[in-house]
């Protein structure tokens, strides 16, 4: 599962934000974080974070998560092992963490994502907290899906939710109802 971190530079000195962009089977990503957490992940087509113009590209702080990324997407990883501080409020960082626990090639449903966090009654706030990940694919948010086992909205397109899912092999089994 994926390590979730907060915090940040606690001597209130300017963190610098690095960013790298790279090819994969679901189109070109951008990365983006600090020299010691991931914190962006962003699909070019879609929902698309800005690269914004005080950002240095630097592969070098992406080295592991581009490796893991491409172990992922050739089928060799199931579980991503990387510092990352997505930023969001504390129910979006509750969703958050209840998302790198549902397993790879399982899907569950926004209602139960509400229940799991101990809040039965908000999937449609889960449902805007999921659309508001940072991290998808290594906090994966392509696992929640619709509580009539549909494909619902995803911030790089259904065609990449559904390609993640085929990847995991979860799509077939969805197909079947």
């Amino acid at each position: 599962m994926a390590r979730l971190r907060r915090g940040s530079d606690l001597d209130g000195g300017v963190m610098t934000t690095f960013y790298t962009e790279t090819d994969s089977p679901v189109g070109p990503l951008m990365l983006a974080g600090t020299d010691d957490a991931l914190t962006v992940i962003s699909f070019e087509r879609g929902r698309r974070v800005p690269r914004q113009p005080d950002w240095v590209r630097r592969e070098a702080p992406f080295r592991e998560a581009l490796a893991q990324l491409r172990a992922y997407f050739e089928g060799r990883l199931r579980d991503f092992d990387l510092p990352l501080r997505p930023e969001g409020t504390a129910f979006e960082l509750k969703v958050w963490k209840a998302l790198v626990k549902i397993p790879y090639g399982r899907t569950i449903s926004y209602g139960e994502l509400a229940r799991r966090i101990g809040n039965p009654s908000a999937s449609r706030a889960v449902g805007l907290a999921n659309g508001r990940n940072p991290l998808p694919i290594v906090i994966p948010c392509h696992r929640v899906i619709g509580s009539n086992g549909k494909l619902t909205g995803y911030g790089g397109g259904l065609e990449t939710k559904r390609w993640l899912l085929t990847r995991e092999g979860a799509l077939a089994e969805l197909e079947l109802f």
